[in-house]
């Protein structure tokens, strides 16, 4: 199955990261952010994860192989926030906040789910 990778699809075979691969990751992974959709964050962290070599972001990350794929594999159950900055943190990636022009964001959306409620 392919694995959506920076604006189109590539093959999941892992290659070395380039900087240009390493940049292109980066904004795949903020235009998902920029979307609210955590479905869409989910799949372009573990794309991105296909460019480094898995054992070493386990073991950058704290967290076991089998672990990361399934935390990334877009399921019912989306990884949580600490797996998340551990997993950027090893591949050398870091959030970064910054005032939305335009007021308010959308609400995010859950996998598998419409928008959620306001409340």
């Amino acid at each position: 199955m392919p694995a959506y990778l920076f604006g189109g699809y590539m093959s999941e075979k892992s290659v070395r990261p380039h900087l240009s691969q390493r940049q292109a990751a980066a904004d795949c992974i903020n235009q998902a952010l920029e979307k609210s959709d955590i479905a869409e964050i989910c799949h372009a962290i573990g794309a991105a994860t296909h460019l480094h070599n898995m054992s070493d972001i386990a073991k950058k990350s704290g967290i076991e192989r089998p672990s990361l794929y399934r935390a990334f594999s877009c399921g019912p159950t989306g990884p949580n926030f600490k797996t998340v900055l551990n997993v950027l943190d090893a591949m050398g990636f870091r959030l970064k906040v910054t005032e939305r022009r335009g007021g308010r964001a959308r609400p995010a959306r859950l996998v598998g789910s419409s928008e959620l409620s306001e409340t």
